[in-house]
């Protein structure tokens, strides 16, 4: 069976960093393919498009990155396997095995094409579970090397999703469910060089971080954990569809000052 992942190695020497895109794939496992509205399929919208091109740049620099290589409609790796919500403030946000988009658009063919509790498991095990695995393989792997290691949980959003708020999105948000994931100074690193730019920095509002940073961010073990949520916005063109080369190469620049900030932090 191919791995629901991709590994892309570090050209230099190994750095105590670790990159998660769980949700930048695309693929439909062949045993799904036919359960879905097939136009919705070509092009599932959820998806953090081009975010694992957009951090190319962390392979230069000693990082590994892990990236999804399932659409999120087919297990969302950023959710609670047991689906507890991860905020309780009356949001309405897409689930484990989720059943529509995230503007309540039915994703499936016919009712009984959605999973029930024996496929949300088979999924589990098949899909879910292998990505969660490698992360921490990862992590260990670097810990044993550095004493300590990062994990950066790298997503993208709409620039607006009123389901979630009827407001704009800022340009960023670093979440760290409150300080919890990672050691203060860490977060206050990354956060610090995030505003040296251009952009609009929120830190744990609107999110705080998903299942990923809050189940691998251990600080009192020295395993730390941040996400990211960005703005589709800053490397993407106007209807949020197509890659923006110019965009995204002034946001790489102030990410890769963040990176290089906290692999110096992370060394000492």
């Amino acid at each position: 069976m191919s791995e629901p992942f991709v590994i892309i190695e570090p050209k230099v020497a190994k750095v105590p960093f670790i990159l998660s895109v769980p949700h930048c794939g695309t693929e439909f496992p062949k045993e799904l393919q036919n359960d879905y509205v097939p136009e919705m399929m070509q092009a599932p919208d959820d998806t953090d498009w081009f975010v694992h091109e957009l951090y190319n740049f962390a392979s230069e620099i000693g990082i590994t990155i892990i990236h999804a290589k399932y659409s999120r409609w087919v297990i969302d790796l950023n959710r609670d396997p047991k689906s507890a919500p991860l905020y309780n403030d009356g949001r309405i946000i897409t689930g484990l095995t989720t059943t529509t988009d995230f503007f309540g658009k039915g994703i499936y063919l016919s009712e009984n094409k959605i999973p029930n509790q024996e496929e949300i498991e088979r999924r589990l095990e098949k899909y879910y579970w292998p990505y969660y695995e490698k992360v921490n393989s990862l992590l260990e792997e670097r810990k044993s090397q550095f004493g300590k290691v990062l994990l950066w949980d790298a997503h993208s959003i709409r620039r607006s999703v009123p389901t979630i708020q009827k407001e704009f999105f800022p340009d960023m948000i670093l979440g760290n469910n409150n300080s919890q994931t990672a050691d203060i100074q860490i977060i206050n690193t990354a956060f610090e060089n995030l505003c040296s730019g251009e952009f609009q920095i929120n830190h744990n509002t609107p999110f705080k971080g998903g299942h990923i940073t809050r189940y691998f961010g251990k600080p009192e073990n020295e395993v730390h954990a941040l996400q990211l949520e960005m703005n589709k916005i800053l490397y993407m063109n106007d209807e949020e569809m197509e890659f923006d080369e110019n965009r995204a190469e002034k946001v790489r620049v102030l990410l890769r000052r963040t990176f290089d900030a906290l692999i110096k932090q992370l060394h000492q």
